[in-house]
């Protein structure tokens, strides 16, 4: 990825200088003021009784959200760390894995798994679509002789705001009566989305602390399953800092073999109290409106989501494409600059064609409507779109479901 290097202009007087900045990126998300209070304490012992206890309820609390009765890890890592422990922890050298080159961070996963001298089969596609059952199921099918010890999918891709779907890719595996693991990247899904590790026998979950849980980035998780404990007894790859076992003996009494990420805990406990608090259906729902509301507005300005599939369409990012001949980053400073409002840009092969508008963790409604407001009228000084026709469009779609549920 190209980091643009292009000066920024001063902030106009009296506009992005000033109020709430919207950090509307697809992650990290806004810090709610109740996360950043509980973080901001001063150093405490890690091998403490006191903070044993955080850990054992931190551990078990993150199984409600994964969903899980089987062990979850905290790792000090962004998502990538926590992919990388599933990696390490499950697989041999040369042992087969089947991926997809089906967006950006799908594309990171491949090449990490090469450097770890795995054997890398592709699926790829246009990244307008996420990984097809079917062809996961032929792919199985035709390794007869079960080379392929894991599939590696991401459930939510950040970059193009594409969902895949676990439940039909567990049933294809099962399809193809293949022992593989599954191995499901959540990390912009994850308390945003519906994700059952269960009952989707997902055998590794991965994510981190910077999207729908309302942390800094610097916490990442694994979610195991028996049948991936299992493979990690037998797996060489080598692991010193993400072994499973070392953390496991330690985690029994509530402490790690390396120092953790202290303070994240503490932001962490508060996070889930407020998750528990609004109840992680009701999350969902909230996700769903805000993605409706979102897409609403784009086809009202006439632009055209990265993800082609409505089945797919994402609750957390809307991805969208830029208009031929007109500069999006244009667009996005301006966004930035006049309003106050930072939203993502198109990565790897959609830089330069497309932005994207998160809409995950600690965002609501109102959020929401004044992030689309900004969008359209640094659409509208960039002629390309009129004053009033999103917005109307996601006011019309939040009401609407608000009525709906309020009835319900």
């Amino acid at each position: 990825m190209t980091i643009s290097t292009r000066p920024s202009a001063p902030p106009a007087p009296g506009t992005a200088d000033t109020g709430f900045h919207f950090l509307q990126l697809p992650g990290p998300t806004n810090i709610p003021e109740r996360v950043l209070r509980a973080m901001h304490r001063p150093a405490t012992d890690h091998r403490g009784a006191a903070f044993a206890e955080l850990t054992l309820g931190l551990l078990a609390d993150l199984k409600k959200v994964f969903r899980t009765d089987q062990e979850v890890f905290i790792l000090p890592s962004s998502g990538s760390g926590a992919g990388e422990a599933a990696l390490v922890n499950t697989l041999s050298p040369g042992d087969g894995i089947l991926m997809f080159d089906s967006g950006q961070f799908s594309k990171l996963w491949i090449k990490m798994a090469r450097q770890f001298g795995l054997d890398v089969q592709v699926i790829e596609n246009d990244w307008r679509r996420a990984p097809c059952p079917d062809e996961i199921e032929r792919a199985l099918i035709e390794d007869s002789g079960h080379g392929i010890k894991a599939v590696f999918v991401v459930h939510n891709e950040t970059s193009t705001g594409v969902t895949a779907r676990i439940p039909e890719i567990r049933e294809a595996i099962d399809g193809a009566l293949h022992p593989a693991l599954l191995i499901v990247d959540t990390v912009s899904s994850l308390g945003c989305m519906d994700y059952r590790h269960d009952d989707w026998r997902v055998d590794v979950a991965v994510s981190g602390s910077q999207k729908g849980l309302m942390l800094p980035p610097g916490l990442g998780f694994c979610a195991v399953s028996e049948k991936a404990r299992e493979a990690s007894k037998t797996a060489t790859l080598p692991r010193f800092y993400w072994d499973w076992e070392w953390m496991r003996e330690n985690n029994a009494d509530g402490f790690f073999p390396f120092t953790p990420a202290i303070n994240l805990f503490y932001g962490l406990r508060e996070s889930l109290d407020m998750m528990f608090a609004e109840g992680l259906q009701n999350i969902f729902a909230r996700h769903r409106r805000l993605g409706l509301a979102t897409r609403a507005a784009v086809d009202a300005w006439g632009f055209e989501t990265i993800c082609a599939n409505h089945a797919e369409l994402s609750d957390s990012v809307t991805a969208v494409l830029y208009p031929d001949g007109h500069d999006v980053e244009a667009f996005r400073d301006v966004a930035r600059e006049e309003f106050g409002l930072t939203l993502g840009g198109g990565l790897a092969r959609f830089q330069g064609r497309a932005f994207r508008i998160g809409h995950m963790g600690h965002c609501s409604e109102l959020m929401t409507l004044a992030t689309l407001q900004g969008v359209e009228m640094a659409l509208h000084l960039q002629g390309l779109a009129d004053l009033g026709d999103g917005t109307l469009a996601a006011r019309q779609i939040l009401a609407s479901e608000s009525l709906a549920a309020a009835a319900e």
